[in-house]
């Protein structure tokens, strides 16, 4: 009989985790980018920002190890990536930065956008009239932080002698919040905090990155009317073109 009660309770866990995950990729397809210049660009600053702060040297900077692979996934070419870091290394490249603007978009829909800039006066000007004029309103730094769980997000390549529950139990003193296998890949959701720590885990241990990024995962979400997801798209549009911009996250339904 505990043993029977055992298994109900490893099964009604495991369920309840495969709904997280489902959770964690219905909001994922809340994140809009698909333009391919758009990304290669995105990753050409991110490129930069890593070259400047731990050298251009690959073997010796973890995270520009893992934005080559992101290059690679995303079907960048090789010269462009080669060239994104002699550029970095470069005395005149402009310095990015990495900002972020909370607020709130028509009809109270929360919203976060992550940019990249060279001109921070540029960009929160810009971002400031995206709101505004599409009747939303640009709010203070933290301001939403209760309604977004900032992760980090590894896809790794699946293999048949990987075990997905071990793997787990290996994972959870380093932040792992959910794992599941989609598609031959592995996909690990941990907190931010723990980037760092599952990156040096996955390479130790020999597991092939796909990719490696951050996500913000809307702990509750707004179902809008036909009209109101007009307006909001209409101004998701605005931050879509400006290329300061690079991830922006909500909680529309």
């Amino acid at each position: 009989m505990n043993d029977y009660f055992c298994a109900r309770f490893h099964e009604i866990n495991f369920h309840k985790k495969m709904g997280r995950a489902f959770e964690y990729r219905k909001a994922k397809k809340m994140k809009r980018w698909g333009n391919m210049a758009k990304t290669f660009t995105k990753i050409g600053k991110d490129i930069t920002i890593a070259v400047k702060a731990g050298g251009a040297d690959p073997g010796m900077n973890p995270r520009l190890r893992l934005l080559m692979q992101n290059a690679k996934n995303a079907n960048m070419p090789k010269e462009n990536v080669e060239r994104a870091i002699k550029k970095a290394t470069a005395p005149d490249t402009a310095d990015y930065r990495e900002v972020i603007y909370e607020g709130y978009g028509p009809h109270g829909i929360a919203v976060v956008v992550e940019t990249t800039t060279d001109n921070p006066t540029r960009t929160v000007a810009n971002v400031r009239s995206y709101f505004t004029r599409n009747g939303g309103s640009l709010g203070t730094t933290g301001s939403l932080s209760f309604l977004f769980e900032h992760k980090c997000v590894f896809k790794l390549k699946s293999s048949k002698e990987t075990d997905l529950e071990e793997l787990e139990l290996e994972l959870i003193d380093l932040g792992v919040s959910d794992i599941f296998d989609e598609e031959d890949t592995i996909i690990v959701y941990g907190e931010f905090e723990s980037f760092g720590a599952l990156q040096k885990y996955f390479e130790e241990n020999h597991f092939e990155i796909i990719t490696a990024e951050f996500d913000r995962i809307p702990t509750q979400t707004k179902e809008p009317t036909p009209d109101e997801a007009a307006d909001m798209e209409k101004m998701l549009t605005k931050f879509e073109d400006d290329e300061d911009v690079s991830n922006v996250y909500h909680n529309m339904r």
